[in-house]
């Protein structure tokens, strides 16, 4: 499964990849976070609850992260394990450009494996969750970070 897309987001580019750098920011705009540790700079875990069609499991997974085009793209890829429910494992590749001072327009490419009994779903149910799922992540992103500048 592959997913792309961009958004534009009112804060300047530095302010953006310091979010997308933030565990907190991460937590509050990943649907389903209950938890996110960061154990390095380039290594995170989360624990999070998703419901795909009419199955419901809690993942736990690693997200590694390579930041070496920084701030201007980086790339991050993980596995998670949702138990009898099935696992994924994937990897997402993120640029960020800016658009003026106040403005940074964020593209990004992942693509995901998944098998288990999410597998057994359907690539139309999991391709049209995996993208709500994203555009809800990104939307709530963008609000994060637009309450978080200083009137």
């Amino acid at each position: 499964m592959e997913l792309n897309d961009e958004i534009i987001i009112n804060a300047p580019k530095e302010r953006v990849y310091a979010a997308l750098n933030d565990p907190e920011v991460l937590r509050r705009c990943i649907p389903g976070c209950e938890e996110l540790i960061k154990h390095s700079d380039t290594e995170l875990e989360a624990k999070v609850v998703l419901k795909v069609g009419p199955v419901k499991a809690k993942f736990s997974g690693d997200v590694q992260l390579d930041t070496t085009g920084a701030p201007d793209a980086f790339s991050l890829t993980g596995q998670g394990n949702g138990g009898p429910a099935g696992h994924a494992k994937g990897g997402a590749d993120v640029t960020l450009t800016a658009d003026g001072p106040d403005k940074t327009i964020l593209r990004y490419e992942a693509k995901a494996e998944i098998g288990g009994k999410l597998a057994q779903l359907g690539s139309r149910l999991i391709q049209s969750t995996a993208k709500k799922l994203a555009a809800k992540f990104f939307k709530s992103f963008a609000e994060v970070v637009d309450e978080d500048i200083p009137a």
